[in-house]
């Protein structure tokens, strides 16, 4: 019998904590799996409760949350064998949306039943891994707003973009990509290793979390009116063909700036030195997929 280790933010509300045990009751092939629900108790409990799982034997841990639970969830398992499998409770689940998890509890327990898997890479930013994409401009500033809200959801996320779009001041980077070296002034500088930042935002239409390479996204310094177009080519997936937006594939990226102070890391933001280096690890993670 496979164990899973089920990792549950308490904080996400007693009626979603009761409608996640049924439907594990419900939908779970108990003929294969074994499993157990932990709960997190404070910030990043859920790194130390997946180690403490890997390191346990578990087939798989199950991040029960967004993409800052599955984050959480990922540096305590990358390189432990143990896969990664999400039930998306988060805001905008990026990462799920871009793997094909079903926002469907039964349908998402469905994905671990069937276990099918791949190898998937991991990117790493000043040596924090993030799976789904980092970045240090525009996005960074929207990450730690996000965090600070008291709104959840894409109403207030779109508010805090169109708010922050119109006094955003871009900033002159300096950017190594393997080794070549541009200076650009951009909006946004974002280093994906899936495709989107979430609520189908795609910032990398074209990125694969299995080729061993990272995907730079330069918008460079554009027309303010020209904002809500921006955000349909996102929601498109077309962002890669305006002629604001640059794309390199990389598997090592420096960006610098000597304001440099914030980066985001799967939606995440924190404090940072000017200097940020981006580097890919391929096939570090296992995890549960359609």
């Amino acid at each position: 019998m496979r164990h899973l280790v089920f990792i549950v933010n308490p904080r996400s509300g007693v009626d979603r904590e009761k409608d996640v045990q049924q439907s594990i009751e419900k939908f779970l092939d108990l003929k294969q799996y074994t499993y157990e629900i932990q709960h997190t108790e404070f910030a990043k409990h859920g790194t130390e409760l997946a180690k403490s799982a890997a390191q346990s034997g578990a087939y798989a841990v199950v991040a029960v949350g967004g993409d800052g639970s599955v984050n959480d969830i990922v540096k305590g398992l990358v390189g432990s064998g143990t896969a990664l499998a999400i039930m998306p409770k988060g805001s905008g689940n990026g990462m799920a949306r871009t793997l094909g998890i079903p926002f469907e509890e039964g349908k998402a327990i469905d994905v671990i039943n069937l276990g099918n898997s791949v190898q998937m890479d991991v990117g790493y930013a000043n040596e924090q891994p993030f799976i789904s994409n980092a970045g240090v401009a525009f996005d960074a500033l929207i990450s730690r707003k996000f965090a600070r809200s008291l709104r959840r959801g894409l109403p207030a996320y779109s508010w805090l973009v169109t708010k922050y779009m119109w006094i955003y001041k871009e900033l002159e980077w300096d950017i190594t990509i393997d080794g070549n070296k541009i200076k650009e002034r951009a909006f946004i500088i974002n280093v994906a290793n899936g495709r989107q930042f979430g609520y189908d935002f795609k910032i990398a239409p074209g990125a694969s979390w299995t080729d061993g390479l990272l995907d730079v996204v330069v918008i460079r310094k554009f027309p303010k009116i020209l904002g809500g177009a921006m955000a349909m080519r996102l929601l498109n997936g077309s962002i890669h063909t305006s002629r604001y937006v640059d794309h390199y594939p990389a598997k090592e990226v420096v960006i610098t700036h000597p304001n440099l102070a914030l980066m985001q890391t799967d939606g995440d933001a924190h404090e940072c030195s000017n200097e940020v280096r981006f580097r890919i690890a391929p096939g570090m993670q296992k995890v549960l997929v359609p």
